[in-house]
């Protein structure tokens, strides 16, 4: 498994769209948007950052034993961290890592103003006001944290504007 990771607005899920080959991509929060949705009724992904941590948690399990099962040419397209209001919490806790095979991290990202202004203009999304460069900076030590626990190296991929195409061909040289 492949895990994908960056702060929201980073562009993750477009430079996944872009890669080639017989990866299937899962969407970790689509998953547990699915859970969420049947059994505490929000409404969408926007909402699931909100709700209490033990029932994030508890939806994050019900999705780490679902991909713990799933092929080995697997990317999951997720988050190293969510900006949740009682703080920062992993979105790959250890006891999910142990779980799978993990063959390398991606951490995809950019620099805060173009980050900021990415945000700015997704009018499919209501995002927070936090603190991008902080996030980011959180974001960067979970990754760490992870390769360190799971022995998967860490490799980050900036996503600057325009530059999307290169952004991919970084990715896709992961796959081979």
């Amino acid at each position: 498994m492949i895990i994908a990771m960056g702060v929201p607005g980073a562009g993750k899920t477009t430079v996944l769209k872009g890669l080639k080959g017989d990866y299937k991509v899962v969407n970790y929060g689509d998953l547990m948007l699915e859970i969420e949705k049947k059994e505490y009724g929000i409404k969408d992904r926007d909402e699931m950052r909100l709700l209490p941590i033990e029932k994030q948690k508890h939806a994050q399990k019900l999705v780490a034993e679902a991909l713990a099962k799933m092929p080995h040419k697997t990317i999951l397209d997720t988050h190293c961290s969510i900006s949740t209001p009682s703080g920062y919490y992993p979105g790959v806790p250890f006891e999910f890592l142990k779980l799978w095979k993990v063959d390398v991290l991606v951490y995809i990202t950019a620099d805060a103003p173009e980050l900021e202004a990415r945000r700015k203009n997704d009018p499919t999304r209501v995002r927070d006001n936090d603190d991008i460069a902080l996030h980011d900076q959180m974001n960067k030590s979970y990754l760490a944290a992870y390769s360190a626990f799971s022995g998967a190296p860490a490799v980050i991929i900036y996503n600057r504007n325009g530059k999307l195409e290169e952004s991919v061909a970084k990715f896709q040289a992961l796959l081979k």
